[in-house]
Protein backbone atom coordinates (compact mmCIF):
# COMPACT_ATOMS: atom_id res chain seq x y z
CA UNK A 1 0.00 0.00 0.00
CA UNK A 2 1.06 3.68 -0.57
CA UNK A 3 2.15 5.68 1.78
CA UNK A 4 2.31 9.53 2.09
CA UNK A 5 5.20 11.34 3.57
CA UNK A 6 3.45 11.62 6.61
CA UNK A 7 3.87 7.26 6.80
CA UNK A 8 -0.13 6.83 6.69
CA UNK A 9 -1.92 5.27 3.78
CA UNK A 10 -2.35 7.67 0.82
CA UNK A 11 -5.48 9.05 0.30
CA UNK A 12 -7.50 7.78 -2.63
CA UNK A 13 -8.54 11.59 -3.63
CA UNK A 14 -11.70 10.91 -5.66
CA UNK A 15 -13.25 7.84 -3.52
CA UNK A 16 -12.65 9.71 0.01
CA UNK A 17 -14.21 12.45 -1.10
CA UNK A 18 -17.24 11.18 -3.20
CA UNK A 19 -17.75 8.99 0.15
CA UNK A 20 -17.42 11.43 2.74
CA UNK A 21 -19.93 12.21 4.73
CA UNK A 22 -19.50 15.78 3.88
CA UNK A 23 -18.73 15.07 0.46
CA UNK A 24 -21.04 14.41 -2.22
CA UNK A 25 -23.33 11.96 -0.61
CA UNK A 26 -26.23 14.34 -0.27
CA UNK A 27 -26.23 13.94 3.59
CA UNK A 28 -26.30 17.56 5.74
CA UNK A 29 -23.90 18.39 7.58
CA UNK A 30 -23.95 18.44 11.45
CA UNK A 31 -24.70 21.60 13.24
CA UNK A 32 -21.56 24.06 14.46
CA UNK A 33 -19.81 22.46 11.58
CA UNK A 34 -20.17 25.94 9.54
CA UNK A 35 -19.85 26.51 5.79
CA UNK A 36 -18.92 23.35 3.50
CA UNK A 37 -15.12 22.95 2.62
CA UNK A 38 -13.97 20.62 -0.03
CA UNK A 39 -11.71 18.62 1.41
CA UNK A 40 -9.71 18.74 -1.69
CA UNK A 41 -8.94 22.58 -0.58
CA UNK A 42 -7.04 20.99 2.14
CA UNK A 43 -4.30 19.33 0.22
CA UNK A 44 -0.90 21.19 -1.47
CA UNK A 45 1.83 18.59 -1.86
CA UNK A 46 3.87 20.12 -4.27
CA UNK A 47 5.76 22.27 -2.29
CA UNK A 48 8.94 23.51 -2.50
CA UNK A 49 11.16 25.81 -0.12
CA UNK A 50 11.53 28.82 -1.27
CA UNK A 51 15.09 30.52 -0.15
CA UNK A 52 13.70 34.15 0.97
CA UNK A 53 15.72 36.68 -0.45
CA UNK A 54 17.12 39.07 3.05
CA UNK A 55 15.70 41.54 4.04
CA UNK A 56 18.14 44.53 3.97
CA UNK A 57 16.77 47.26 6.68
CA UNK A 58 17.23 51.18 5.67
CA UNK A 59 18.05 51.71 9.45
CA UNK A 60 19.69 50.22 12.70
CA UNK A 61 17.61 50.52 15.89
CA UNK A 62 20.67 53.13 16.85
CA UNK A 63 19.71 55.34 13.91
CA UNK A 64 15.54 56.22 14.99
CA UNK A 65 17.23 58.28 17.99
CA UNK A 66 15.57 56.83 20.86
CA UNK A 67 16.36 58.02 24.31
CA UNK A 68 19.69 56.77 25.87
CA UNK A 69 17.89 55.06 28.29
CA UNK A 70 15.45 53.41 25.61
CA UNK A 71 18.35 52.36 23.59
CA UNK A 72 19.98 50.72 26.08
CA UNK A 73 17.61 48.22 26.77
CA UNK A 74 17.14 47.84 23.11
CA UNK A 75 20.80 46.89 23.51
CA UNK A 76 20.34 44.53 26.41
CA UNK A 77 17.42 42.73 24.26
CA UNK A 78 20.74 42.11 21.05
CA UNK A 79 17.83 44.07 18.39
CA UNK A 80 20.17 45.66 15.95
CA UNK A 81 18.31 45.80 12.70
CA UNK A 82 14.60 46.14 12.52
CA UNK A 83 12.33 44.15 10.76
CA UNK A 84 10.81 45.34 7.52
CA UNK A 85 7.17 46.70 9.31
CA UNK A 86 9.32 48.11 12.31
CA UNK A 87 12.26 49.49 9.51
CA UNK A 88 9.45 51.04 7.97
CA UNK A 89 6.94 52.14 10.82
CA UNK A 90 8.93 52.86 13.20
CA UNK A 91 10.18 56.76 12.22
CA UNK A 92 6.51 58.25 11.23
CA UNK A 93 4.87 56.41 14.43
CA UNK A 94 8.02 58.06 16.61
CA UNK A 95 7.20 61.88 14.59
CA UNK A 96 3.39 61.19 15.62
CA UNK A 97 1.92 60.06 12.34
CA UNK A 98 -0.99 58.20 12.00
CA UNK A 99 -0.12 54.58 10.71
CA UNK A 100 -1.47 51.71 8.64
CA UNK A 101 1.08 48.80 9.60
CA UNK A 102 -0.05 45.64 6.56
CA UNK A 103 2.30 42.65 7.64
CA UNK A 104 1.67 38.99 8.66
CA UNK A 105 1.45 37.81 12.22
CA UNK A 106 4.99 37.03 13.67
CA UNK A 107 6.70 39.94 12.24
CA UNK A 108 7.83 42.28 14.61
CA UNK A 109 4.59 44.47 14.81
CA UNK A 110 5.07 44.43 18.89
CA UNK A 111 8.38 46.91 18.77
CA UNK A 112 7.03 48.82 15.61
CA UNK A 113 4.69 50.59 18.19
CA UNK A 114 5.47 49.86 21.35
CA UNK A 115 9.10 51.35 20.73
CA UNK A 116 8.01 54.67 19.55
CA UNK A 117 4.99 54.99 21.96
CA UNK A 118 7.68 54.67 25.21
CA UNK A 119 10.24 57.18 23.66
CA UNK A 120 6.91 59.71 23.13
CA UNK A 121 5.85 59.39 26.30
CA UNK A 122 9.16 59.79 28.36
CA UNK A 123 10.50 62.90 25.94
CA UNK A 124 7.04 64.43 26.67
CA UNK A 125 5.94 63.80 22.86
CA UNK A 126 2.52 63.14 24.32
CA UNK A 127 0.87 64.07 27.61
CA UNK A 128 -2.13 61.80 26.91
CA UNK A 129 -1.96 57.95 28.03
CA UNK A 130 -1.85 55.31 25.21
CA UNK A 131 -4.69 52.71 24.79
CA UNK A 132 -3.67 49.93 22.90
CA UNK A 133 -6.25 47.02 21.57
CA UNK A 134 -6.00 43.46 20.55
CA UNK A 135 -8.01 40.79 20.31
CA UNK A 136 -7.25 37.93 22.49
CA UNK A 137 -6.22 37.67 26.18
CA UNK A 138 -2.78 35.94 24.73
CA UNK A 139 -1.60 38.65 22.41
CA UNK A 140 -2.99 41.43 24.92
CA UNK A 141 0.09 39.40 27.31
CA UNK A 142 2.49 39.10 24.96
CA UNK A 143 2.17 42.81 24.36
CA UNK A 144 2.53 43.60 27.77
CA UNK A 145 5.22 41.64 28.22
CA UNK A 146 7.27 43.12 25.92
CA UNK A 147 6.54 46.26 26.61
CA UNK A 148 7.55 45.94 29.93
CA UNK A 149 10.65 44.23 28.80
CA UNK A 150 11.24 48.11 26.92
CA UNK A 151 10.23 49.94 29.56
CA UNK A 152 12.63 48.39 32.10
CA UNK A 153 13.36 51.44 34.58
CA UNK A 154 12.29 53.82 32.93
CA UNK A 155 9.35 54.42 35.19
CA UNK A 156 6.82 54.24 32.49
CA UNK A 157 4.07 51.39 33.84
CA UNK A 158 1.27 49.54 32.04
CA UNK A 159 -1.76 47.78 33.15
CA UNK A 160 -3.75 44.64 31.31
CA UNK A 161 -7.20 44.56 31.19
CA UNK A 162 -8.42 41.16 29.80
CA UNK A 163 -11.85 38.80 30.60
CA UNK A 164 -10.79 35.59 32.24
CA UNK A 165 -8.95 37.72 34.87
CA UNK A 166 -10.06 39.59 38.40
CA UNK A 167 -11.32 42.90 37.20
CA UNK A 168 -11.19 44.59 40.92
CA UNK A 169 -7.05 43.50 40.51
CA UNK A 170 -7.60 45.72 36.59
CA UNK A 171 -10.09 48.45 38.18
CA UNK A 172 -7.25 48.92 41.35
CA UNK A 173 -4.47 48.96 38.85
CA UNK A 174 -6.35 51.76 36.50
CA UNK A 175 -7.05 53.99 39.68
CA UNK A 176 -2.49 54.14 39.67
CA UNK A 177 -2.82 56.06 36.52
CA UNK A 178 -0.96 53.82 34.08
CA UNK A 179 0.72 55.67 31.50
CA UNK A 180 -0.56 52.21 28.83
CA UNK A 181 -3.72 50.27 29.00
CA UNK A 182 -3.61 47.23 26.83
CA UNK A 183 -6.56 44.97 26.48
CA UNK A 184 -9.24 43.04 24.51
CA UNK A 185 -11.96 45.77 23.03
CA UNK A 186 -14.96 43.53 25.72
CA UNK A 187 -12.95 44.04 28.83
CA UNK A 188 -11.95 47.74 27.98
CA UNK A 189 -15.38 48.40 27.41
CA UNK A 190 -16.48 46.83 30.79
CA UNK A 191 -14.48 49.15 32.49
CA UNK A 192 -15.37 52.18 30.79
CA UNK A 193 -18.77 51.43 31.46
CA UNK A 194 -18.09 50.99 35.18
CA UNK A 195 -16.29 54.46 35.04
CA UNK A 196 -12.74 52.84 35.81
CA UNK A 197 -11.33 53.39 32.39
CA UNK A 198 -11.09 56.93 31.64
CA UNK A 199 -10.60 57.28 27.94
CA UNK A 200 -11.11 61.25 27.21
CA UNK A 201 -6.71 61.99 28.38
CA UNK A 202 -5.83 59.52 25.44
CA UNK A 203 -3.35 60.56 23.41
CA UNK A 204 -2.08 57.64 21.35
CA UNK A 205 -4.64 54.70 20.24
CA UNK A 206 -3.48 51.48 18.99
CA UNK A 207 -5.46 48.80 17.24
CA UNK A 208 -3.27 45.13 16.54
CA UNK A 209 -4.26 42.51 14.86
CA UNK A 210 -7.36 44.34 13.42
CA UNK A 211 -8.16 41.73 11.05
CA UNK A 212 -8.78 39.40 13.83
CA UNK A 213 -10.57 41.50 15.90
CA UNK A 214 -13.35 42.03 13.26
CA UNK A 215 -13.40 38.42 12.83
CA UNK A 216 -14.59 37.50 16.22
CA UNK A 217 -16.86 40.25 16.26
CA UNK A 218 -15.51 43.12 17.93
CA UNK A 219 -16.21 45.46 16.01
CA UNK A 220 -19.02 47.37 17.76
CA UNK A 221 -17.26 47.26 21.08
CA UNK A 222 -14.09 49.12 18.78
CA UNK A 223 -16.46 51.49 17.44
CA UNK A 224 -18.02 52.22 21.03
CA UNK A 225 -14.55 52.61 22.33
CA UNK A 226 -13.10 55.16 19.76
CA UNK A 227 -16.00 57.43 19.63
CA UNK A 228 -14.95 58.08 23.18
CA UNK A 229 -11.69 59.12 22.58
CA UNK A 230 -10.12 62.90 21.85
CA UNK A 231 -10.22 63.86 18.19
CA UNK A 232 -6.85 65.35 18.48
CA UNK A 233 -4.98 61.91 19.37
CA UNK A 234 -2.59 59.77 17.24
CA UNK A 235 -3.86 56.42 16.18
CA UNK A 236 -1.65 53.26 14.70
CA UNK A 237 -3.61 49.99 12.84
CA UNK A 238 -1.58 46.80 12.49
CA UNK A 239 -3.44 44.42 10.43
CA UNK A 240 -2.44 41.22 8.16
CA UNK A 241 -5.43 41.83 5.61
CA UNK A 242 -7.27 45.48 4.69
CA UNK A 243 -11.05 44.34 4.17
CA UNK A 244 -13.30 46.57 3.39
CA UNK A 245 -14.87 46.59 6.64
CA UNK A 246 -11.31 47.70 8.54
CA UNK A 247 -11.30 50.09 5.59
CA UNK A 248 -14.76 51.74 7.11
CA UNK A 249 -13.27 52.08 10.30
CA UNK A 250 -9.74 53.37 9.26
CA UNK A 251 -11.30 55.87 7.05
CA UNK A 252 -12.86 57.09 10.49
CA UNK A 253 -10.33 56.74 13.05
CA UNK A 254 -6.97 57.50 11.23
CA UNK A 255 -6.14 61.13 9.63
CA UNK A 256 -3.48 60.87 6.87
CA UNK A 257 -1.95 57.93 7.77
CA UNK A 258 0.96 56.46 6.29
CA UNK A 259 1.03 52.98 5.02
CA UNK A 260 4.02 50.58 5.57
CA UNK A 261 3.10 47.02 3.47
CA UNK A 262 5.21 44.34 4.41
CA UNK A 263 3.02 41.69 4.32
CA UNK A 264 4.39 38.17 1.92
CA UNK A 265 2.28 35.80 0.25
CA UNK A 266 -0.37 33.39 1.86
CA UNK A 267 1.32 31.43 4.49
CA UNK A 268 -0.68 28.29 3.56
CA UNK A 269 1.70 28.45 -0.11
CA UNK A 270 4.31 26.52 1.27
CA UNK A 271 2.51 24.42 4.05
CA UNK A 272 2.38 20.92 3.08
CA UNK A 273 -1.04 19.67 3.18
CA UNK A 274 -2.86 16.28 3.33
CA UNK A 275 -5.94 14.75 4.74
CA UNK A 276 -6.57 11.44 6.82
CA UNK A 277 -9.50 9.65 6.47
CA UNK A 278 -10.78 8.11 9.36
CA UNK A 279 -14.41 6.45 9.52
CA UNK A 280 -15.46 7.25 13.75
CA UNK A 281 -13.51 9.18 16.41
CA UNK A 282 -12.27 6.29 17.84
CA UNK A 283 -9.97 5.28 15.12
CA UNK A 284 -8.74 9.49 14.72
CA UNK A 285 -7.88 9.33 18.08
CA UNK A 286 -5.69 5.97 17.47
CA UNK A 287 -4.30 7.73 14.22
CA UNK A 288 -3.53 10.97 15.89
CA UNK A 289 -1.55 8.90 18.52
CA UNK A 290 0.23 7.34 16.36
CA UNK A 291 1.38 10.57 14.18
CA UNK A 292 2.34 12.14 17.54
CA UNK A 293 4.33 9.36 18.42
CA UNK A 294 6.52 9.66 15.36
CA UNK A 295 9.76 11.53 14.83
CA UNK A 296 9.67 14.71 13.87
CA UNK A 297 6.23 15.79 15.44
CA UNK A 298 8.11 17.72 17.38
CA UNK A 299 6.03 20.91 18.31
CA UNK A 300 2.47 20.07 17.31
CA UNK A 301 -0.87 22.59 17.49
CA UNK A 302 -3.87 20.31 17.37
CA UNK A 303 -7.32 22.42 16.51
CA UNK A 304 -10.57 21.31 18.13
CA UNK A 305 -14.05 22.70 17.94
CA UNK A 306 -15.53 23.52 21.41
CA UNK A 307 -14.17 24.03 24.85
CA UNK A 308 -14.72 20.76 25.89
CA UNK A 309 -14.01 18.71 23.44
CA UNK A 310 -9.92 20.76 23.39
CA UNK A 311 -9.80 19.73 27.03
CA UNK A 312 -11.06 16.05 26.43
CA UNK A 313 -8.71 15.38 23.46
CA UNK A 314 -5.86 16.45 25.44
CA UNK A 315 -6.54 15.01 28.66
CA UNK A 316 -6.61 12.08 26.98
CA UNK A 317 -3.25 12.42 24.78
CA UNK A 318 -1.30 12.70 28.58
CA UNK A 319 -3.24 9.54 29.75
CA UNK A 320 -1.58 7.95 26.15
CA UNK A 321 1.73 9.14 27.53
CA UNK A 322 1.91 12.16 25.31
CA UNK A 323 3.19 16.00 27.05
CA UNK A 324 0.00 17.71 26.06
CA UNK A 325 -1.64 21.04 27.38
CA UNK A 326 -4.88 22.60 26.15
CA UNK A 327 -6.13 26.43 25.77
CA UNK A 328 -9.48 27.17 25.54
CA UNK A 329 -12.22 29.64 26.99
CA UNK A 330 -12.89 28.06 29.84
CA UNK A 331 -9.32 28.29 31.37
CA UNK A 332 -8.58 31.54 33.44
CA UNK A 333 -6.20 33.40 32.07
CA UNK A 334 -3.43 32.61 34.42
CA UNK A 335 -4.28 28.30 33.47
CA UNK A 336 -3.73 29.56 29.94
CA UNK A 337 -0.56 31.63 30.00
CA UNK A 338 0.90 28.34 32.25
CA UNK A 339 -0.46 26.26 29.03
CA UNK A 340 0.89 28.71 26.34
CA UNK A 341 4.52 28.92 28.37
CA UNK A 342 4.97 24.67 28.59
CA UNK A 343 4.28 24.49 24.77
CA UNK A 344 6.46 27.63 23.86
CA UNK A 345 9.11 26.37 26.14
CA UNK A 346 9.03 22.57 24.96
CA UNK A 347 7.65 21.46 27.88
CA UNK A 348 4.71 20.08 26.23
CA UNK A 349 4.98 18.37 22.74
CA UNK A 350 1.62 19.56 21.67
CA UNK A 351 -1.06 21.67 22.61
CA UNK A 352 -4.93 21.45 21.73
CA UNK A 353 -7.01 24.80 21.09
CA UNK A 354 -9.47 26.17 19.79
CA UNK A 355 -9.68 29.02 17.22
CA UNK A 356 -10.77 31.69 19.48
CA UNK A 357 -8.15 30.86 22.09
CA UNK A 358 -5.14 30.61 19.09
CA UNK A 359 -6.54 33.94 17.56
CA UNK A 360 -3.31 36.34 17.82
CA UNK A 361 -0.59 33.97 19.18
CA UNK A 362 2.72 34.21 17.89
CA UNK A 363 3.98 30.36 18.48
CA UNK A 364 7.79 30.20 16.60
CA UNK A 365 8.79 26.92 15.20
CA UNK A 366 5.81 24.93 15.11
CA UNK A 367 6.51 21.49 13.52
CA UNK A 368 3.11 20.57 12.48
CA UNK A 369 -0.79 21.51 12.64
CA UNK A 370 -3.36 19.02 12.77
CA UNK A 371 -7.09 19.52 12.48
CA UNK A 372 -8.62 17.10 14.65
CA UNK A 373 -11.93 18.69 13.97
CA UNK A 374 -12.32 20.48 10.45
CA UNK A 375 -12.93 24.42 10.56
CA UNK A 376 -15.78 26.53 10.15
CA UNK A 377 -14.59 28.24 7.65
CA UNK A 378 -11.24 28.23 4.77
CA UNK A 379 -10.19 31.55 6.28
CA UNK A 380 -10.16 29.94 9.63
CA UNK A 381 -8.17 27.15 7.76
CA UNK A 382 -5.63 28.91 6.71
CA UNK A 383 -5.20 30.90 9.48
CA UNK A 384 -4.86 27.86 11.59
CA UNK A 385 -2.18 26.32 9.16
CA UNK A 386 -0.49 29.67 8.61
CA UNK A 387 1.06 28.76 12.37
CA UNK A 388 3.27 26.57 10.98
CA UNK A 389 5.62 26.90 7.84
CA UNK A 390 7.20 30.18 8.75
CA UNK A 391 10.60 31.98 8.19
CA UNK A 392 11.29 30.59 4.62
CA UNK A 393 10.67 26.60 7.03
CA UNK A 394 8.44 23.67 5.48
CA UNK A 395 5.52 23.26 7.37
CA UNK A 396 2.82 20.35 7.50
CA UNK A 397 -1.30 20.58 8.33
CA UNK A 398 -2.72 17.63 8.19
CA UNK A 399 -6.58 17.72 8.22
CA UNK A 400 -9.46 14.64 9.48
CA UNK A 401 -11.70 14.20 6.56
CA UNK A 402 -14.75 11.31 7.10
CA UNK A 403 -13.99 8.21 5.43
Amino acid sequence: MRRNSFGLPQTQRGKVFRNSRYGNSGGQRPKRQGQYINPERFVNKAVAVVEEVKYVPEHRFSDFGFLPALQQNINSKGYEHPTPVQDGAIKPAMAGRDVIGLANTGTGKTAAFTLPIIHRLKSGATDGTVLIMAPTRELAVQIDEEFRGFARGLGVFSALCVGGANIARQISQLQRRPHVVIGTPGRLKDLFNQRALRLDRTGIVVLDEADRMLDMGFIKDIRFILDQLPEQRQSLCFSATITPEISRLLDVMLKDPVTISVRNGETSDHVEQDVIQASNKEEKLEILVDLLKKDGFEKVLVFGQTKWSVQRLSDTLVKRGIKSVAIHGNKSQPQRQKALKAFKDGQAAVMVATDVAARGLDIPNVSHVINFDQPTTYDDYVHRIGRTGRAGNRGQALTFVSA
